[in-house]
């Protein structure tokens, strides 16, 4: 399994959302789901079918022998794009253990990384509690609708990446468009929605808020790097996942799998030619390819200068 796999995108719709993702939407769209198991793929051997599919079918050779040791055949990752035209809903995630605990067996925690693409003057983010808070006092402001009196509000700029463990009270602010990357899960406790009309579909999850929002938890904001054409710099890290920035412009950037993991890269400015033995594929501003783990060497062009995020799993 070499062949270059390009993903057609699933588009959410929630009330926050804008229309910078999916302009010919008649809703507005909150998230384009880049890389995600239920997606289908868009060419080649594979069309048709969902990367759920393939991964089930190739293993290691999709994800990589030490992601399948991990994780099993399972795609272990879920990449995003979330347009913010309104404040999210204040959340929190569980980690493994109570993911599994709280919502069955075989049920993966929410560790994520939000990476910003544009940010409107003055945006900022939710990530943490104020130092100090106990355990009593944050499930008292949680049952009592006034968490966001304890929230620690970052200001945020195009290019800053955060790092969000599990146990993190966290939201997003207006006026980000922002790339996330996260464990395979879809577990969210909602913690405040902002005194919007409760619905159906946005419920508020308190008690399981107050077991698993960790107060000493908080987000690292890390400013862009310095990097060069053609150059990689890393942007975070942890156990579930590694996001790089690449730069690339005129000479080509060679980059390798080593059988380890997938590559997810997905342009976020400019376009970008991904090349493996004889295949090729061109992607525009927030297109994105999947190298499977087991194509090896491959390299990264651009004629004009682009950049381009780079997931995958660590191999320890």
């Amino acid at each position: 399994m070499d062949s270059l796999l390009q993903l057609i995108p699933e588009y959410r719709h929630y009330v926050w959302g804008g229309r910078r993702l999916n302009p010919a939407a008649e809703a507005v769209t909150a998230e384009a789901w880049l890389v995600y198991e239920g997606d289908r793929i868009a060419a080649g051997p594979w069309a048709g079918r969902t990367l759920a599919e393939a991964a089930a079918a190739l293993g290691p050779a999709l994800l990589g022998g030490p992601v399948m040791a991990r994780t099993g055949a399972r795609f272990p990752l879920l990449i995003k794009l979330l347009d913010c035209q309104a404040w999210l809903s204040v959340q929190v995630h569980p980690d493994d253990a109570q993911a599994a605990q709280m919502e069955g067996p075989g049920q993966f925690g929410k560790t994520e990384a939000w990476h910003i693409l544009e940010a409107a003057a003055g945006a900022q983010l939710i990530a943490g509690v104020q130092p100090g808070t106990s355990r009593a006092a944050l499930a008292e402001a949680i049952r009592g609708g006034r968490v966001v009196d304890l929230a620690v509000y970052h200001p945020v700029q195009a290019g800053d990446t955060v790092f969000m463990p599990a146990g993190t009270l966290h939201a997003l602010g207006p006026g980000l468009l922002v790339y996330e990357v996260q464990q395979t899960s879809d577990i969210t406790y909602r913690v405040f929605d902002w005194n919007r009309p409760a619905s159906a579909g946005r419920p508020l999850h308190l008690e399981q808020s107050v077991a698993v929002t960790d107060p000493a938890a908080g987000g690292q904001v890390r400013p862009l790097p310095a990097v060069t054409a053609p150059g990689q710099a890393p942007l975070t890290r942890c156990p579930y996942f590694e996001l790089t920035l690449l730069v690339v412009d005129g000479a080509p950037l060679e980059l390798e799998t080593r059988g380890e993991s997938f590559h997810a890269l997905t342009v976020i400015d400019g376009a970008a030619e991904v090349a493996c033995g004889a295949e090729r594929i061109t992607l525009g501003r927030f297109e994105t390819a999947l190298v499977p783990a087991a194509a090896g060497a491959y390299a990264v062009r651009a004629e004009a200068s682009a950049r381009l995020l780079l997931s995958r799993v660590p191999a320890e």
